[in-house]
């Protein structure tokens, strides 16, 4: 009995994503047959839940459109999903760190028993990885405003910040990418006539203007592509012990989805870029350039040189010895 009673309440949480899924498609999730989900599916109608069934292409069974689920229905994986997203939520937003342990406290105190145990069986610590270099936490606050734009497709007019005075700009706004830590907004720039990668740091929301417009199609139909391949993205070079720059002979398209975090990428030519970078030492730093495998000149500064004439004796020396 308890089998099947974890079966039909972790039945009730998939339905709960709102999707449509066959009676397969939902025994190979459950890890039963096909027979034993109708019969779920029975109970659960049983128990008040409508369940609609589907017909043709693409059909299947899907929770009614008039239906509410309890307040908190988890499984064990979920509630596991839940613990770990709000434990490291503040790495990446800040102003949330007491909502989200809060909101923590609540989840634990509305789940069954047994997804409680599972909630509750860890504490998750972060730590910075130097080789991430992470962007420093985004306030929740701007990602709200941003994101009940992008889900209403209102126009937005907002304060950014580039490498100078803050500048008013209209935008429709489509998309936000999290990426390296960094949070990046993709937006069509009414102004300019051009869609636009900015970081979400340096956005200042004005007031809501209600204002609709139709959705565009992003470059690439891909939010995370383009952000990825858009050399000017709105980021600054990082502060670091030690910061250098040096032109690749490779185009800005090419070097910009593996840029380091807290680098900047410059179109020069077609096939040629700027990478400004920091790293924790000069060494490093060379390093970092030398994972491009391509040609460069025009390195500054003179630190970074002779850190690169250093790891060539060493390299050489061996290759020597080999």
């Amino acid at each position: 009995m308890a089998t099947t009673s974890a079966r039909t309440l972790k039945l009730l949480s998939i339905f709960g994503t709102g999707a449509t899924l066959s009676a397969e498609e939902l025994a190979t999730r459950l890890g039963a047959s096909v027979r034993t989900v109708r019969r779920d599916i029975d109970t659960l109608r049983d128990l008040g839940y409508e369940i609609e069934a589907v017909r043709g292409a693409g059909g299947g069974y899907r929770l009614g459109r008039a239906t509410r689920l309890p307040p908190v229905v988890f499984d064990e994986d979920q509630a596991v999903a839940a613990a770990v997203a709000l434990q490291t939520v503040p790495t990446i937003l800040s102003g949330i760190r007491e909502n989200s342990a809060r909101a923590l406290a609540t989840l634990h105190q509305a789940m069954p028993a047994r997804s409680r145990v599972h909630a509750e069986a860890f504490t998750v610590s972060t730590a910075r990885n130097y080789w991430e270099f992470p962007a420093p936490p985004i306030h929740a606050e701007i990602v709200r405003t941003i994101g009940s734009a992008i889900n209403r497709r209102h126009l937005v007019r907002v304060d950014y910040t580039g490498d100078g005075e803050p500048v008013a700009l209209t935008l429709e706004p489509h998309d936000l990418v999290v990426w390296a830590a960094r949070w990046y907004l993709v937006a069509f720039d009414r102004d300019a006539h051009g869609w636009r990668v900015m970081r979400l740091d340096r956005i200042t929301p004005r007031l809501p203007t209600h204002t609709p417009f139709d959705r565009r199609g992003i470059p690439h139909n891909d939010p995370v592509t383009f952000v990825m391949t858009t050399h000017d993205r709105g980021d600054a070079a990082a502060e670091w012990q030690c910061r250098g720059s040096a032109i690749l002979a490779l185009p800005a398209s090419t070097v910009a989805p593996f840029a380091p975090g807290g680098s900047t990428v410059e179109y020069g030519t077609e096939d040629s870029c700027r990478l400004t970078l920091g790293a924790w030492s000069w060494p490093g730093l060379a390093g970092l350039l030398l994972t491009f495998d391509a040609d460069i000149t025009d390195i500054e500064p003179p630190e970074l040189r002779q850190a690169l004439h250093s790891l060539h004796n060493r390299i050489r020396k061996g290759l020597t010895d080999d």
